[in-house]
């Protein structure tokens, strides 16, 4: 690939990544379908995709930094003689949620890694995807009670929690989209269940891009280090940004605007693949 062009479409990717990570349209999906119109014609790939995730956890992590800290100190100090107020013990409890939850999506990108990175990237399955988890998001936010808040968080649910977001090993189904899905349907505000999926996100992305990064060592997909270090950059940048504004929207907007999006964007993607305009397989 030209160098020129491979500074230019990381840097779109960068914005495309940061813009969409926290949104429950599927950053993965929209990535793939960029590549489909950037000159290269190249998907971006899974390794390219899991890198520059980083850039959005890092964001993650300096807009929660007190929560994140808050907890992982109590989770600790049960095991280095902390305070064990009920304080403590809830937000222990919440460290111990956030590893339970984590299991699923650890061991199900195990046993279907090479399909989650070959076939499962196939434009028709990504479109479908888009369109049907979209629909599942909508009627969520209609018939969920929304009245639980993460105080009420207990195993039963984080575990649903963790399932749900392993469904966004596959492109289209978006790892908040799922979460969050999941967590109207049990009962959860909006912002509670936004503000778990962010959290419980952030070992599995780390794990998956760290683990991406040392796998693809002086490769890094089709961009090289470069371009892939600027992309994962602008991410954080544009993602702290849409953390922000994420939060505010759905505290008093709801869902509905993304489910029409998911739902307009497959049907745009199935008619220019059905018209052979662009390829199903990079």
């Amino acid at each position: 690939m030209n160098p020129a062009t491979a500074w230019l479409e990381a840097t779109i990717l960068g914005i495309i990544q940061g813009l969409t990570e926290f949104l429950p349209v599927s950053s993965s999906a929209h990535l793939r379908i960029a590549g489909a119109f950037l000159p290269s014609g190249t998907d971006p790939g899974a390794a390219f995709t899991a890198i520059i995730q980083i850039g959005t956890e890092a964001a993650v992590l300096l807009y929660f930094r007190k929560d994140i800290w808050r907890i992982a100190t109590a989770w600790l100090g049960q095991f280095f003689g902390g305070r064990q107020d009920a304080v403590a013990r809830d937000d222990a409890r919440m460290g111990w949620l956030v590893i339970v939850g984590t299991l699923p999506i650890v061991v199900l990108g195990l046993l279907f890694k090479d399909a989650i990175e070959t076939s499962l990237r196939n434009l028709w399955f990504t479109a479908f995807s888009l369109i049907g988890f979209g629909i599942l998001l909508g009627i969520a936010d209609l018939v969920g009670r929304r009245r639980l808040g993460l105080d009420r968080l207990r195993w039963g649910s984080g575990i649903v929690f963790g399932f749900a977001q392993a469904m966004a090993l596959l492109p289209g189904v978006s790892r908040s989209g799922g979460t969050i899905t999941a967590g109207l349907f049990m009962g959860f505000t909006r912002e509670a269940a936004a503000r778990y999926s962010f959290l419980l996100a952030i070992p599995a992305v780390l794990a998956s891009g760290l683990y991406q990064l040392f796998k693809t060592w002086g490769q890094f997909g089709p961009y090289g280090p470069g371009p892939t270090l600027l992309a994962t950059v602008i991410s954080f940048v544009v993602g702290y940004a849409s953390i922000v504004g994420f939060l505010k929207l759905v505290s008093t907007r709801g869902y509905m605007a993304f489910v029409v999006y998911r739902v307009l964007l497959g049907g745009a993607l199935i008619m220019l693949l059905s018209q052979g305009r662009i390829p199903a397989v990079g």
